[in-house]
């Protein structure tokens, strides 16, 4: 039975195109206790299956498995084929993703519900999943049916509020950082990812319920929007925005890092936060 302590406080997020063994290894040697799997990974889970083999006690966590984009029997097969070689270390995170890049996005929250129903049949267990969320009913939907929530690129009012809806379930958000010698180049990095997701309108909907105005969301955002959302440009303010979820009501959180050097960014961020082996 998977705990929520078996993730650790503190872990890694990596989109799936970016993620291989080596990097692994060196997310495992660093001390976080896990490895989450961005991007949409394919419903064969082969790259979790691969960063799996390369580690030794590393959780490897989908964040997340779109529900448009693979088809739950064959996820539910893929995620037994793996359990069964690395038992209790993956953890299945799924999602509906957003309504822009998904135009059969029709019902995201019953559609959910469904693809529960067929991984309830084919033998993943509640304690083996999770759901991406932002918006109360799919918060609920995961306290509900699932170990917890996986919440992305929100700010520290909005875990307060998923933790209220929680109650004790897992409470996993994502925190991205941009690390770098020059303050304005690390916004840049953070003004370039963010452009990605500006005009999404579920990650724009969260933050406008937690405090993001409307001259914070114009223009590409403010820098007070940037540096809030995305942490940096030194390790110590990166480490003390990643314990402001914690002290909003995480339980874990899965540090992004930007730039050129990811690793070199995670290797300073687990010095400020005290992780070891």
């Amino acid at each position: 039975m998977t705990q929520k302590s078996d993730l650790g406080a503190w872990g890694v997020w990596r989109s799936a195109g970016q993620a291989d063994g080596g990097f692994a290894r060196r997310v495992e040697e660093l001390g976080y206790r896990t490895l989450w799997v961005g991007g949409s990974p394919a419903a064969d889970l082969v790259i979790v299956e691969e960063l799996l083999d390369a580690t030794a006690d590393l959780v490897v966590a989908t964040g997340i498995v779109n529900i448009w984009q693979a088809d739950a029997p064959s996820v539910a097969q893929a995620f037994h084929r793996i359990e069964d070689s690395h038992p209790g270390r993956l953890v299945l995170g799924i999602g509906s993703g957003h309504r822009e890049a998904t135009p059969e996005r029709v019902k995201p929250l019953a559609a959910l519900g469904s693809y529960l129903d067929v991984l309830d049949a084919e033998g993943v267990r509640q304690d083996q999943r999770l759901l991406a969320a932002l918006g109360d009913r799919t918060l609920a939907l995961a306290a509900e049916r699932t170990l917890g929530a996986h919440p992305y690129l929100t700010l520290p009012p909005h875990t307060a509020h998923a933790r209220t809806l929680l109650g004790d379930a897992l409470l996993a958000p994502e925190v991205t950082v941009s690390l770098g010698s020059d303050g304005d180049g690390a916004r840049d990095v953070a003004r370039a990812f963010w452009g990605r997701y500006s005009r999404l309108s579920n990650y724009v909907g969260a933050l406008e319920r937690f405090g993001a105005t409307a001259e914070d969301l114009a223009d590409g955002g403010s820098d007070e929007l940037l540096d809030r959302l995305i942490a940096g440009p030194d390790a110590e303010r990166a480490t003390a925005a990643i314990r402001s979820h914690l002290d909003a009501g995480a339980d874990h959180v899965a540090v992004q890092a930007l730039g050129d050097d990811p690793l070199g960014s995670l290797e300073r961020i687990a010095e400020g936060l005290g992780v070891s082996r």
